[in-house]
């Protein structure tokens, strides 16, 4: 595999999600092992990059700002632990604007592929949701779900979705099997 990409959504999987939305950096909180896990990518030789829908943005609950100040806070614990994200990728539209970039939609994918040149055939995604797990099947590229953030529900609401697809209870194991599947 040449310059190996993996990509990951962001709430639920890297940090504690909320109903009520991530609206300020302190509100971002890195679920335990997931800063590390990336940093044991960064190791084996991964570009990690994140997608991951934000409509926060438009409901007016923060503004790109505020966003990019929660990435940069993402961006410095990583480094913290000597991991790094590539590049991160995001829709801050309402779902009600029904954009292209908005997952399960392929926007956000399609720019992933383009920019770096890939076919994403090879390429992981780690999600938490069955949206993202419907984004992956679609593009294509290798599905795994995290049971963090809505993960847990989500497989008990979308069995027939969601049962063969990879599952691990946090990132942290979802990166020993990616790892393990580069041997």
């Amino acid at each position: 595999m040449k310059n190996p990409l993996i990509i990951l959504d962001r709430d639920g999987v890297i940090n504690y999600d909320s109903d009520y939305y991530i609206k300020s950096p302190e509100e971002w909180l890195p679920i335990p092992g997931s800063l590390t896990a990336i940093a044991q990518l960064n190791r084996a030789g991964y570009r990690v990059v994140i997608a991951t829908n934000q409509s926060g943005v438009s409901r007016g609950l923060y503004d790109l700002e505020i966003l990019s100040q929660i990435h940069e806070k993402l961006i410095r614990e990583l480094a913290s632990v000597g991991g790094y994200i590539e590049e991160i990728f995001f829709c801050p539209h309402h779902p009600d604007e029904n954009c292209d970039c908005r997952k399960p939609k392929l926007g956000m994918f399609r720019q992933i592929q383009e920019k770096y040149g890939l076919d994403l055939s090879d390429t992981f995604f780690i999600g938490d949701t069955v949206t993202d797990m419907q984004v992956a099947q679609q593009i294509p590229c290798k599905p795994i779900l995290v049971l963090s953030g809505k993960g847990q529900r989500d497989l008990m609401l979308h069995p027939e979705q969601l049962s063969s697809i990879p599952h691990f209870s946090d990132l942290a194991g979802a990166v020993q099997y990616v790892l393990a599947q580069k041997k």
